[in-house]
């Protein structure tokens, strides 16, 4: 099996997407039979492939060299060829009847051929490629947290406000965002912490990767984030399986429940060694050594100064 995965290389997923981009052509043609079926198909295809090939990519970098993984202009074209790839796939299983694909896939396709023209530019060293992961990795999270805070206080507001138009106490003075407005802020921040909390999994898991040379997948901050990264999906996807008119408290309570999962995971990571420098630091000289031999030089001049060399 490995033997047939290693055999993927950027030709296929390219591939798999120009021919998605010759299929959401044919709309101009009418009807076609199939043609929604095989956009899934080859889009799923063009997915699973690309996130193999950029896996097999860093697993073949020796934990010896000193090569950041995933750490150079070339694994960063084809991410944010990926990232689009991703978007517009989830875009196109929601409303499968509009043509932003026309628009999607050549920017992919582009993305795609800049990888190519910038093979020749050198990767990143090992701890460059540390720090940079560091940071996407800390970004990610920050927005994901705030994006679920948000989600958690507008999924209040909601229930706060549902309760008072039943009881008639909404036109008081102490007014709310209408229902529609906080129901909108938090399909918003379920997407915006779904994205977020996922590129903030995947860069910790690099920076880790770059950084220790293997994956902790039992380290608690990454299982944690994980479970985050899982409810936060659950509760995208539920969003877009209610119908409109009894999604809005579910939702609601779903953000609650978010609020709770981040509770949790940051718990966990506070509470453990996760995002510690746990790597190997270079063997230094040893320092008592160096001191004591110039120890000794201070002490022969001044020994010298004091009784000249030839004197007893």
């Amino acid at each position: 099996m490995m033997e047939l995965l290693r055999q993927i290389s950027v030709t296929c997923f390219s591939a798999s997407y120009l021919v998605v981009l010759v299929l959401e052509a044919l709309r101009f043609l009418g009807r076609v039979p199939g043609r929604g079926l095989a956009v899934v198909v080859m889009m799923g295809l063009g997915i699973f492939t690309h996130v193999t090939y950029l896996a097999l990519r860093a697993a073949s970098i020796s934990n010896e060299a000193n090569i950041g993984r995933l750490a150079t202009w070339t694994d960063w074209s084809l991410m944010v060829a990926l990232g689009l790839a991703i978007a517009f796939f989830a875009f196109y299983l929601r409303r499968p009847d509009t043509i932003i694909g026309l628009f999607f896939l050549p920017a992919i396709l582009a993305m795609i051929a800049l990888s190519r023209l910038v093979s020749n530019l050198p990767a990143f060293e090992r701890n460059e490629a540390v720090e940079v992961w560091r940071g996407v990795h800390g970004v990610s999270m920050m927005l994901g947290s705030a994006a679920v805070l948000v989600g958690f206080l507008a999924g209040a507001m909601y229930l706060v406000q549902s309760w008072r138009l039943k009881r008639k106490q909404a036109g008081s003075s102490l007014r709310l965002p209408t229902l529609e407005t906080l129901q909108n802020l938090n399909r918003s921040c379920l997407v915006i912490s779904t994205a977020s909390v996922g590129v903030g999994l995947v860069s910790g898991v690099v920076m880790n990767w770059n950084r220790l040379g293997m994956i902790p997948w039992t380290d608690g901050g990454i299982i944690l984030s994980g479970v985050l990264f899982l409810w936060l999906v659950t509760a995208t996807l539920v969003e877009y399986i209610y119908a409109p008119a009894s999604r809005g408290r579910k939702i609601a309570y779903l953000t609650l429940a978010s609020f709770g999962f981040l509770v949790l995971a940051m718990t966990g990571v506070l509470s453990s060694s996760h995002g510690a420098d746990q790597s190997n630091s270079p063997v230094q000289p040893s320092k008592p050594d160096v001191d004591a031999s110039s120890e000794s030089l201070d002490n022969e001049a001044a020994m010298e100064t004091i009784v000249p060399r030839g004197q007893s």
